[in-house]
């Protein structure tokens, strides 16, 4: 191979190679490099582990009962959407990220492998979309949806108001 020339005769010095390395990093953490500075908002890790939640067989919803009956009625009024953040908390810090779930889970469902199975999916999820280290993930199973449930909440109420009244 030759060295290039410059329009005199002279050598002239070759670029350096292009490389798809990343920039040195400061601080360990793929967030932070000699070229800026990178930060996550807490609202795009919470939808990003409660995306990455739903997408595990056996989640039937997110959210104490009160929760799930407010999203019930936003999911009503037109224009309005659920939220794919309820129950769904995080405290997200410079490189580390911590989150917890509240669930209802299907009836049946081996409750011990269904936590597993969310942990795995939203660690890797999140630390793959946002580089942040996940340090635990808190599942909080709050209720059970049984086949047949209309609503979805599982709490029975509504066989309750639906039954003639017993006493007058």
């Amino acid at each position: 191979m030759s060295t290039p020339t410059s329009p005199t005769g002279t050598p002239t010095p070759s670029p350096a190679p292009r490389s798809s390395v990343t920039p040195a990093t400061t601080g360990g953490s793929p967030l932070e490099s000699t070229q800026g500075r990178t930060t996550v908002a807490d609202g795009v890790v919470a939808k990003i582990a409660g995306l990455a939640a739903r997408e595990i067989d056996g989640v039937h919803g997110f959210g104490s009962s009160a929760a799930r009956a407010f999203g019930a009625i936003t999911d009503r009024i037109p224009g309005g959407r659920s939220s794919t953040t309820q129950g769904v908390s995080v405290e997200v810090g410079e490189r580390q990220a911590a989150v917890d779930l509240t669930i209802v889970v299907d009836y049946g469902v081996a409750i011990a492998d269904l936590a597993r199975a969310i942990r795995r999916n939203v660690i890797s999820a999140v630390q793959q979309m946002t580089g942040l280290e996940v340090v635990e993930v808190n599942v909080n199973v709050v209720d059970l949806h049984l086949p047949g449930d209309d609503d979805g909440d599982g709490d029975g109420d509504e066989a309750a108001t639906s039954a003639p009244a017993r006493v007058r």
